[in-house]
């Protein structure tokens, strides 16, 4: 079978050779032009001394050719495929001139990796391999070059001309030819990969902000959108401003530019992407406004923003050797982003409540990508499209071995590692190894860096590691006995596990839920707060001083990302519930109960129960919801049962259709039970005070959502009229989009006849806003399924005439909102899920693969499903796979979802 890119290449990490020639410097000049774009590459190269002699090997995609020249001469050249290969080169170490003519049609670049044109302004986005879409090149990280980058184009189209770096000459073009047209010089001081390289073309304007650095330099930050968009900007720049501030106080990184700029576009394939100095947003991480974004929005546009510019150090002062080491930036990346969130909040409960949201996405996702086909290890071994390991292990999983080495070797401990890193490493293409070092070689007394092999598995090995927990109280000798047992499943190409080292945190509450002091009978098992290490396989840590019997409070925190087994009781773990100073493992102990009666009636004989929750569960969630103290954010975390998706990756064999039915019964007996204690959780929280992004009014308005939802789906048991009323009013009348939207999304996700005079009202009032829609529409395709009515109004969202396949976001609110959060609609005993998955998936490979390869792993854990769904979905994937003209992206998922 032949693909798309031609015979499909496996690229293996241990196949890694230091590149053949050093590129040092690189000119470029561009004249820009939709159709046809000229590009001419001048470059400096010399022989790599450490490497024999051999032919330039430079990679393309989709260029054509016009002229190479080296010092200046003509010379003979080859194509082999699209690379471009140059044999007689100057000999020796001596640096030689090579110059390169090509053009490139930008209007029809549909894949959005390159330089492309998005509504009449040029953008690029070359990482991983992109760059190779613009101009012949050695496109791997290791290769770091300074740029000088000149753009040409239409003054009246394209007034704005940015690209990496500090603007150092612009003006109007002279000349035959050139009237109307201007250009502007951009200077990157700084060596970079080519993946860093950026520009854009187009008319823009901008929201800027001067700051001064702790050591006195002056920075121009600035964030560019289209015209009419400016005032929705001020959150984004508030956001860059918080990231720069925060990054030199904790890990005291400056801005090493003159000047920092975001730009926003609405097609992007990710979320952001760093290039130096410049970095290209996707609009729905820069632009919000109280009318038009949600408190979660708010969240999400400063942790990205924070990131990007994270990245500044963690990623482009420092790269990665190869794209084996992603993690090594991305990992980093997002543990920094992470703690910039998790710094800014004002209380512990604010903080925690973060802790738990992003521990949701781990366990949701990452967790089932480790048991499933695509299963890699943090740094992946091969891979046939790099494309494909942009993931959540790459980055969340690799955040948490970030955040289990500060664990480690503590707060300090691990800024000591950061600054031995950039000291050892500033300006180079490195390893994940050699970051592991750096922290523990500054830590030289820690446990990671007594036993850093061990830990480095956490980079070598997929899967998930299972711990067992059991606890022993002796009565007679005051002691507690805690023995803790590893494993991890097999995953594909690693049958068998090594341990890991697992730092567990811990507390042992007593009788009135007060943490007892913790000895050991080996003081030094305990690390930084009240941390045990597990390294081996089984291992026994004995606690004295202990007079009653302790409820065990393990892995607060979330100290690693482990699945944690103990068989704790219900009074226990209702205990933990009511008491646990650790807010993430109270979240956990409710989050354990509801899993626990969630399973019980899956698993039971005959028709689910209509009412699996039993009164215990119901009062502990009534304590939780009038509790005094707790934060409404909290309230809200702990009162969401587990989503449909992590309890069918706790079954050996999962009937989609029974989980929907089992979780939905849960919903409507909370929503009966309590509904006393909703309504007065609406009437106690619903004057939420100012809108704005902060924490506690954020988490007010949460909790009113989440009440109102409860309302309409009681109200849909017992035919009252009153709170669907009330919240279709709270709909119109809203003061802000979280509102706003809440009191939609309550009314469609609980079946209200309301929703859709509600959802046409909605449309009505945003149908300007893009990002706005994209809400509207993801809200109707991830709505629960009753009776099989979502798919048929997913086609029929289709055939609307705002939505535009070939645009990401838009495509991503419907297709990935049905086909992969919406299992309960997705998985249908007829099969027309699966059936429309597979043609979408061959559509959108067409035009965009990176699209069409995420949306392929959707039925990733189709080898867990009952039948008829199992025969159903591997018939889906098997359609795909025998498609003769599939690009790399979306072959390499389908044919390891089908391999044994």
């Amino acid at each position: 079978m032949t693909f798309r890119e031609g015979p499909v290449t496996i690229v293996r990490r241990e196949d890694y050779a230091p590149p053949p020639f050093w590129i040092d410097t690189v000119d470029l000049v561009f004249d820009l032009d939709p159709a046809k774009t000229r590009v001419l590459n001048r470059m400096r190269l010399r022989r790599n001394p450490d490497v024999a002699p051999q032919a330039l090997r430079l990679d393309g995609e989709d260029l054509n050719l016009a002229r190479v020249l080296v010092n200046g001469a003509g010379t003979s050249f080859r194509m082999d495929g699209q690379t471009l290969v140059l044999e007689n080169l100057p000999e020796g170490n001596d640096p030689f001139e090579l110059e390169i003519f090509t053009t490139c049609a930008p209007e029809k670049n549909t894949q959005l990796m390159g330089l492309y044109v998005s509504q009449g302004t040029f953008f690029t986005q070359c990482e991983a391999e992109g760059f190779r879409r613009i101009t012949y090149f050695l496109d791997r990280p290791d290769v770091m070059a300074s740029y000088t980058v000149t753009l040409r184009a239409d003054k009246r189209q394209y007034p704005v001309l940015l690209s990496n770096g500090n603007l150092v000459e612009s003006g109007d073009l002279e000349g035959p030819g050139n009237e109307g047209r201007h250009y502007a010089k951009w200077v990157d001081p700084h060596r970079k990969p080519c993946y860093l390289f950026a520009l854009v073309a187009g008319n823009l304007v901008a929201r800027e902000q001067r700051v001064v650095s702790r050591s006195g330099r002056e920075h121009l930050l600035q964030v560019y959108v289209r015209q009419g968009d400016l005032g929705k900007t001020e959150h984004a720049l508030s956001s860059l401003v918080k990231s720069v501030i925060w990054d030199e106080a904790r890990f005291g990184l400056s801005l090493d530019l003159d000047r920092f700029m975001i730009v926003a576009t609405s097609d992007f394939n990710m979320g952001a992407m760093e290039n130096k100095g410049l970095n290209i947003f996707n609009t729905k991480y820069v632009l919000a406004s109280q009318a038009t974004a949600t408190d979660t929005d708010y969240a999400n546009i400063e942790s990205v923003v924070g990131h990007e510019y994270f990245h500044n150090w963690t990623g482009n002062r420092i790269t990665c050797r190869d794209w084996f080491q992603l993690s090594l930036k991305e990992g980093l990346t997002v543990f920094r982003d992470q703690e910039f969130s998790m710094d800014l909040c004002t209380t512990p409960s604010a903080r925690a409540v973060k802790r738990i949201e992003d521990v949701r996405v781990l366990r949701t996702a990452q967790f089932p990508e480790d048991a499933g086909p695509m299963a890699h290890p943090v740094r992946p071994d091969s891979y046939v499209e790099i494309n494909n390991f942009y993931t959540v292990t790459v980055y969340e999983k690799g955040a948490e071995v970030v955040r289990m080495m500060q664990t480690l070797v503590g707060r300090e401990g691990f800024r000591r590692g950061m600054d031995l890193y950039f000291q050892r490493h500033d300006g180079q293409a490195v390893t994940c190894d050699d970051f592991a070092q750096a922290i523990a070689d500054a830590n030289p007394d820690s446990e990671l860096a007594r036993q850093l092999p061990v830990f480095k598995r956490w980079y070598s090995q997929a899967g998930t590691p299972r711990v067992q927990a059991r606890g022993e109280f002796d009565a007679a000798a005051h002691t507690y006995t805690l023995t803790l047992t590893q494993s991890c499943p097999p995953t594909p190409g690693q049958a068998d596990k090594q341990p890991f080292l697992i730092p567990v945190a811990v507390g042992l509450l007593d009788a009135h839920g007060r943490d007892l002091p913790l000895q050991l009978q080996d003081a030094a098992a305990l690390t930084h707060g009240n941390t045990l290490v597990l390294s081996q396989a089984s291992q026994q840590f004995v606690f004295t001083g202990i007079d009653a019997e302790p409820v065990p409070s393990l892995l607060r925190g979330f100290s690693a990302p482990v699945v944690l087994a103990m068989d704790l009781s219900d009074a226990q773990l209702l205990h933990l519930l009511a008491h646990d100073s650790d807010p993430f493992n109270r979240w956990e102990a409710g989050q354990r109960l509801a899993l626990r009666r969630a399973l019980a009636a899956i698993q039971a004989d005959g028709a689910p129960a209509t009412e699996p929750l039993d009164a215990g569960f119901i009062e502990g969630m009534r304590a939780v919801l009038r509790h005094p103290t707790l934060d409404a954010a909290f309230k809200e975390l702990a009162l969401t049962l587990p989503a449909e998706s992590y309890i069918a990756e706790q079954l050996d064999v999962v009937d989609p259709q029974r989980v929907h039915t089992v979780r939905e019964a849960m919903r409507r007996q909370l929503a009966l039970a309590l509904h006393a204690d909703w309504v007065w959780a609406y009437e106690e929280h619903h004057d939420n005070g100012a809108a704005g992004p902060g924490a506690l009014s954020a988490g007010r308005r949460a909790l009113t959502g989440m009440a109102l939802t409860m309302l309409c789906l009681a109200a849909r048991e017992t035919n009252e009229p009153i709170w669907p009323g009330r919240t279709y009013q709270r709909f119109k009348d809203a003061g802000n989009m979280t509102d706003r939207f809440n009191a939609l999304s309550a009314l469609v996700s609980s079946g209200q006849p309301l929703a859709a005079q509600a959802l046409e009202r909605f449309h009505a009032m945003f149908k300007d806003e893009a990002l706005v829609l994209d809400k509207w529409f993801a809200l109707q395709a991830g709505a629960p399924d009753r009776g099989g009515d979502i798919l048929p109004r997913v086609r029929q969202l289709l055939t609307h005439p705002d939505f535009h396949l070939r645009n990401p976001n838009r495509a991503r609110s419907v297709l990935f909102s049905y086909c992969s959060a919406n299992p309960g609609a997705f998985h249908r005993p007829d099969a027309a899920g699966y059936v429309f998955w597979s043609e979408k998936v061959v559509e959108i490979d067409a035009f965009n693969p990176q699209v069409a390869a995420r949306l392929a792993r959707a039925l990733d854990r189709w080898k867990k499903l009952a039948e008829p769904y199992r025969s159903a979905a591997r018939e889906a994937i098997a359609r795909v796979a025998a498609k003769s003209d599939l690009s790399n992206d979306v072959h390499e998922v389908v044919t390891r979802a089908l391999a044994d």
